[in-house]
């Protein structure tokens, strides 16, 4: 199947989730917690997963399935593709009435992103790549800024303790969005220079994010600069740093060196 045709597909299917979302928004859905630190689960988040299985499953039969609203089984790993999505990315900020969720929808092949969408509903913004084929927010071609100096990144405020950086902790500005997937579509587009978490983070929340930052130009990896691989028994990666070429080196070196041996100490 062309990369091109899944493409259309996922978009499709972020567009879909954006508008069930937007239908019950400020309307207080049904919430519960899902226990064990996982945080608040809606109705909407329910409605929005059996919607996109229906739609992409009827479209490629063959393909396994990884999402955070579906109980996961082994039978993915054995698929030559897979589509990783998260119904509903920032189900905090949707429930408190913010903009700032989101609905990131990819397909993997071989551990790797091949095709990939996110929708900011409230926004207007539908970032989408395909391998390859460059990155794009409403059609329009994006790319990752070019900034070292003065770096601007979008983390939690725990991940500048020093505990992480054993180079030193960057001279840089932190801000903070509330979903991953926007957080990552936001340094494809170059309005941030960097985002990252030292915490596991699952792949539905991250999948389509690092194929539209890399082909937009910029790097993703795990803490340590290994590249992440998707659709693992254990859907989860230890950790995220997203960054335009010049910042990872800077950053990921930060991670593991001495303060007097990092390269562009100073620059960040």
């Amino acid at each position: 199947m062309p990369v091109n045709d899944d493409l259309a597909l996922v978009t499709q299917a972020a567009q879909l989730a954006g508008q069930i979302a937007l239908r019950q928004f400020g309307r207080a859905p049904r919430v519960w917690d899902k226990g064990q630190g996982q945080g608040p689960v809606s109705q909407v988040d329910l409605d929005i997963d059996a919607a996109l299985r229906d739609l992409l499953l009827q479209a490629r039969p063959d393909y396994g399935w990884l999402s955070e609203e579906t109980p996961d089984t082994p039978a993915r790993l054995s698929c030559e593709r897979v589509f990783i999505i998260d119904p509903l990315d920032g189900t905090r900020a949707y429930l408190d009435g913010q903009d700032g969720f989101a609905h990131p929808v990819c397909v993997v092949a071989g551990g790797r992103p091949v095709a990939a969408a996110i929708h900011l509903p409230r926004l207007g913004h539908t970032y989408s790549a395909a391998l390859g084929a460059g990155a794009f927010r409403n059609g329009q071609p994006i790319g990752v800024s070019d900034t070292v100096s003065g770096a601007s990144i979008l983390a939690t405020r725990s991940q500048l303790d020093t505990a992480h950086w054993p180079g030193g902790v960057p001279d840089l500005t932190r801000h903070f969005r509330p979903a991953l997937a926007w957080r990552m579509a936001l340094v494809a587009e170059g309005a941030f220079d960097a985002m990252l978490t030292f915490k596991p983070a699952w792949h539905w929340d991250i999948a389509a994010g690092t194929l539209i930052v890399a082909e937009a130009g910029g790097i993703v990896s795990d803490p340590s600069g290994a590249p992440l691989v998707f659709n693992t028994p254990d859907p989860r990666a230890e950790g995220v740093i997203a960054a335009n070429p010049a910042l990872h080196e800077t950053l990921v070196a930060r991670r593991e060196t001495p303060l007097t041996n990092v390269p562009g100490t100073g620059d960040v």
